[in-house]
Protein backbone atom coordinates (compact mmCIF):
# COMPACT_ATOMS: atom_id res chain seq x y z
CA UNK A 1 0.00 0.00 0.00
CA UNK A 2 1.49 3.68 -0.69
CA UNK A 3 2.12 5.69 1.73
CA UNK A 4 1.25 9.61 2.00
CA UNK A 5 3.44 12.45 2.69
CA UNK A 6 2.27 15.61 2.67
CA UNK A 7 4.62 18.45 2.88
CA UNK A 8 3.54 22.09 3.55
CA UNK A 9 5.24 24.21 1.41
CA UNK A 10 5.71 28.20 1.95
CA UNK A 11 7.47 29.01 -0.83
CA UNK A 12 8.11 27.27 -3.85
CA UNK A 13 11.97 26.61 -3.88
CA UNK A 14 12.26 25.24 -0.37
CA UNK A 15 10.83 22.05 -1.12
CA UNK A 16 11.38 18.27 0.37
CA UNK A 17 14.91 19.08 -1.90
CA UNK A 18 17.26 15.53 -1.62
CA UNK A 19 14.77 14.11 0.88
CA UNK A 20 12.49 13.60 -1.75
CA UNK A 21 14.18 10.45 -3.43
CA UNK A 22 14.37 8.82 -0.10
CA UNK A 23 10.59 9.00 0.26
CA UNK A 24 9.72 7.69 -3.00
CA UNK A 25 12.23 5.32 -3.10
CA UNK A 26 10.67 3.92 0.54
CA UNK A 27 7.33 3.76 -1.36
CA UNK A 28 6.18 7.30 -0.57
CA UNK A 29 3.14 9.40 -2.79
CA UNK A 30 3.77 12.88 -2.28
CA UNK A 31 1.58 15.53 -2.33
CA UNK A 32 2.30 19.65 -1.96
CA UNK A 33 0.14 22.17 -0.03
CA UNK A 34 0.80 25.03 -0.64
CA UNK A 35 0.31 27.66 3.02
CA UNK A 36 -1.78 31.09 2.54
CA UNK A 37 -3.40 29.39 -0.83
CA UNK A 38 -4.58 25.67 0.24
CA UNK A 39 -7.41 26.49 2.94
CA UNK A 40 -6.03 24.09 6.60
CA UNK A 41 -8.73 25.41 8.33
CA UNK A 42 -11.62 23.10 5.95
CA UNK A 43 -11.99 19.82 7.08
CA UNK A 44 -10.53 17.85 3.95
CA UNK A 45 -7.54 19.61 5.09
CA UNK A 46 -8.31 18.34 8.71
CA UNK A 47 -8.41 14.84 7.69
CA UNK A 48 -5.50 15.16 5.08
CA UNK A 49 -3.47 15.65 8.16
CA UNK A 50 -5.00 13.16 10.10
CA UNK A 51 -4.77 10.77 7.77
CA UNK A 52 -1.23 10.78 6.31
CA UNK A 53 1.42 8.76 7.37
CA UNK A 54 3.66 11.31 7.33
CA UNK A 55 3.69 15.50 7.59
CA UNK A 56 6.73 17.76 6.49
CA UNK A 57 6.48 21.29 7.61
CA UNK A 58 8.92 22.99 5.11
CA UNK A 59 10.75 26.43 5.55
CA UNK A 60 9.80 29.62 4.63
CA UNK A 61 10.45 33.58 5.24
CA UNK A 62 7.76 34.47 7.48
CA UNK A 63 7.29 34.51 11.50
CA UNK A 64 5.44 31.95 13.66
CA UNK A 65 4.46 35.43 15.41
CA UNK A 66 3.52 37.08 12.60
CA UNK A 67 0.05 36.17 12.53
CA UNK A 68 -1.33 39.20 12.41
CA UNK A 69 0.35 39.87 8.79
CA UNK A 70 -0.17 36.29 7.62
CA UNK A 71 -3.90 34.87 9.61
CA UNK A 72 -3.38 31.54 7.87
CA UNK A 73 -0.37 31.16 10.60
CA UNK A 74 -3.34 30.51 13.11
CA UNK A 75 -4.60 27.36 11.04
CA UNK A 76 -1.28 26.19 10.06
CA UNK A 77 -0.25 25.57 14.32
CA UNK A 78 -4.26 24.02 14.84
CA UNK A 79 -2.74 21.34 12.58
CA UNK A 80 0.33 21.19 13.43
CA UNK A 81 -0.90 20.98 17.23
CA UNK A 82 -3.27 18.49 16.15
CA UNK A 83 -0.45 16.21 14.48
CA UNK A 84 1.41 16.49 17.29
CA UNK A 85 -1.11 15.27 19.95
CA UNK A 86 -2.08 12.37 17.59
CA UNK A 87 1.80 11.19 17.77
CA UNK A 88 1.71 10.62 13.98
CA UNK A 89 5.43 11.02 12.25
CA UNK A 90 5.98 14.87 11.75
CA UNK A 91 9.15 16.78 10.49
CA UNK A 92 9.39 20.45 10.79
CA UNK A 93 12.51 22.25 8.79
CA UNK A 94 13.67 25.50 9.48
CA UNK A 95 9.94 27.27 10.22
CA UNK A 96 8.77 24.10 10.42
CA UNK A 97 10.58 23.37 13.29
CA UNK A 98 9.36 26.88 15.07
CA UNK A 99 5.82 25.61 13.68
CA UNK A 100 6.49 22.61 16.33
CA UNK A 101 7.94 24.60 19.08
CA UNK A 102 5.05 27.36 19.09
CA UNK A 103 2.24 24.22 19.17
CA UNK A 104 4.08 22.78 22.03
CA UNK A 105 3.38 26.22 24.05
CA UNK A 106 7.36 26.89 23.23
CA UNK A 107 8.75 30.29 22.51
CA UNK A 108 9.39 31.40 19.06
CA UNK A 109 11.70 34.87 18.74
CA UNK A 110 14.29 36.44 16.61
CA UNK A 111 18.19 34.75 17.42
CA UNK A 112 20.85 36.70 18.06
CA UNK A 113 21.79 37.13 14.38
CA UNK A 114 20.70 36.19 10.91
CA UNK A 115 22.11 32.82 10.51
CA UNK A 116 22.86 32.27 6.80
CA UNK A 117 25.35 30.16 5.02
CA UNK A 118 27.10 27.32 5.67
CA UNK A 119 28.61 25.95 8.92
CA UNK A 120 29.18 22.63 10.64
CA UNK A 121 26.56 21.63 13.57
CA UNK A 122 27.31 20.27 16.61
CA UNK A 123 26.31 16.81 17.82
CA UNK A 124 25.12 16.53 21.69
CA UNK A 125 25.83 12.98 22.75
CA UNK A 126 22.39 12.06 21.75
CA UNK A 127 23.02 13.79 18.60
CA UNK A 128 26.22 11.24 18.14
CA UNK A 129 24.08 7.99 18.79
CA UNK A 130 20.50 9.44 16.41
CA UNK A 131 20.16 9.21 12.60
CA UNK A 132 22.44 12.48 12.65
CA UNK A 133 25.60 10.54 12.89
CA UNK A 134 25.73 9.79 8.98
CA UNK A 135 26.57 13.74 8.55
CA UNK A 136 30.31 12.44 9.44
CA UNK A 137 30.59 12.09 6.11
CA UNK A 138 29.70 15.80 5.49
CA UNK A 139 31.97 16.75 8.65
CA UNK A 140 28.57 17.85 9.97
CA UNK A 141 28.16 21.04 7.50
CA UNK A 142 24.62 21.96 6.68
CA UNK A 143 23.01 25.14 5.01
CA UNK A 144 21.60 27.44 7.48
CA UNK A 145 19.02 30.00 6.77
CA UNK A 146 17.06 31.52 9.58
CA UNK A 147 16.97 34.26 11.90
CA UNK A 148 14.37 32.98 14.43
CA UNK A 149 15.13 30.82 17.36
CA UNK A 150 12.56 29.03 19.60
CA UNK A 151 12.56 27.29 23.32
CA UNK A 152 13.46 23.75 22.92
CA UNK A 153 9.71 21.82 23.35
CA UNK A 154 9.05 19.80 26.77
CA UNK A 155 10.31 16.21 26.88
CA UNK A 156 12.07 17.05 23.60
CA UNK A 157 16.08 15.54 22.94
CA UNK A 158 18.27 18.28 21.66
CA UNK A 159 20.36 16.72 18.98
CA UNK A 160 22.69 19.48 17.69
CA UNK A 161 23.69 23.06 18.09
CA UNK A 162 25.61 25.72 16.32
CA UNK A 163 28.10 28.26 17.94
CA UNK A 164 25.20 30.90 16.84
CA UNK A 165 22.42 28.61 17.72
CA UNK A 166 22.07 26.47 20.36
CA UNK A 167 18.38 24.47 19.47
CA UNK A 168 19.52 23.23 15.87
CA UNK A 169 17.67 19.78 15.79
CA UNK A 170 15.42 18.27 18.32
CA UNK A 171 13.34 15.13 18.61
CA UNK A 172 10.08 13.86 20.28
CA UNK A 173 10.10 10.34 20.88
CA UNK A 174 11.08 8.21 17.47
CA UNK A 175 8.23 9.93 15.40
CA UNK A 176 8.93 13.79 15.44
CA UNK A 177 11.81 15.85 14.17
CA UNK A 178 12.47 19.50 14.31
CA UNK A 179 15.33 21.06 11.67
CA UNK A 180 16.22 24.34 12.27
CA UNK A 181 18.54 24.55 9.83
CA UNK A 182 18.35 22.88 5.85
CA UNK A 183 19.49 19.25 5.60
CA UNK A 184 17.24 19.41 2.51
CA UNK A 185 18.99 21.73 0.53
CA UNK A 186 20.44 20.96 -2.57
CA UNK A 187 23.85 22.70 -3.22
CA UNK A 188 23.07 22.97 -7.46
CA UNK A 189 19.73 24.68 -6.53
CA UNK A 190 21.26 27.53 -4.28
CA UNK A 191 20.32 29.96 -7.41
CA UNK A 192 16.83 29.68 -6.78
CA UNK A 193 17.69 30.86 -2.86
CA UNK A 194 19.49 33.42 -3.90
CA UNK A 195 17.10 34.82 -5.93
CA UNK A 196 14.13 34.36 -3.26
CA UNK A 197 15.74 35.86 -0.66
CA UNK A 198 17.34 38.59 -2.47
CA UNK A 199 16.64 41.22 0.05
CA UNK A 200 16.94 39.56 3.00
CA UNK A 201 20.80 38.72 1.69
CA UNK A 202 21.13 42.17 1.25
CA UNK A 203 20.01 43.54 4.38
CA UNK A 204 22.45 41.04 6.24
CA UNK A 205 25.23 41.90 3.65
CA UNK A 206 25.86 38.26 2.76
CA UNK A 207 28.61 37.47 1.05
CA UNK A 208 27.16 35.83 -2.09
CA UNK A 209 29.91 34.54 -3.79
CA UNK A 210 31.18 33.08 -0.51
CA UNK A 211 27.69 31.03 -0.18
CA UNK A 212 28.06 30.22 -3.91
CA UNK A 213 31.87 28.49 -3.37
CA UNK A 214 30.38 26.63 -0.06
CA UNK A 215 27.40 25.20 -2.11
CA UNK A 216 29.70 23.79 -4.66
CA UNK A 217 32.24 22.41 -1.51
CA UNK A 218 29.82 21.22 0.73
CA UNK A 219 26.29 20.76 -1.85
CA UNK A 220 26.77 16.93 -2.85
CA UNK A 221 28.08 15.51 0.07
CA UNK A 222 25.55 17.25 2.56
CA UNK A 223 22.51 15.68 0.29
CA UNK A 224 24.06 12.21 0.30
CA UNK A 225 24.78 12.71 4.07
CA UNK A 226 21.35 14.39 4.47
CA UNK A 227 19.29 11.13 2.28
CA UNK A 228 21.42 8.89 4.93
CA UNK A 229 20.10 10.69 7.94
CA UNK A 230 16.27 10.79 6.95
CA UNK A 231 16.41 7.28 5.83
CA UNK A 232 17.37 6.06 8.78
CA UNK A 233 14.45 8.33 10.75
CA UNK A 234 12.13 7.01 9.17
CA UNK A 235 13.56 3.68 10.06
CA UNK A 236 13.19 4.53 13.56
CA UNK A 237 10.20 5.83 13.10
CA UNK A 238 8.01 2.90 11.21
CA UNK A 239 8.08 3.96 7.94
CA UNK A 240 10.67 2.55 6.22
Amino acid sequence: MTRICLALQHVSFEDLGSLEPVLRASGFSIQYRQAGVDDLANPQAQAEWAQADLVVVLGGPIGVYESDRYPFITDELARVRERLQSGKPLVGICLGAQMIAAASGQRVYPGPAKEIGWDALQLTPEGEASCLQALSACENQVLHWHGDTFDLPEGATLLASTKLVRHQVFSIGKTVLGLQCHLEAQGKQIERWLIGHTAELTAANIDLAKLRADSVQWGDKLEQAAQAVFLNWLMGAGLA
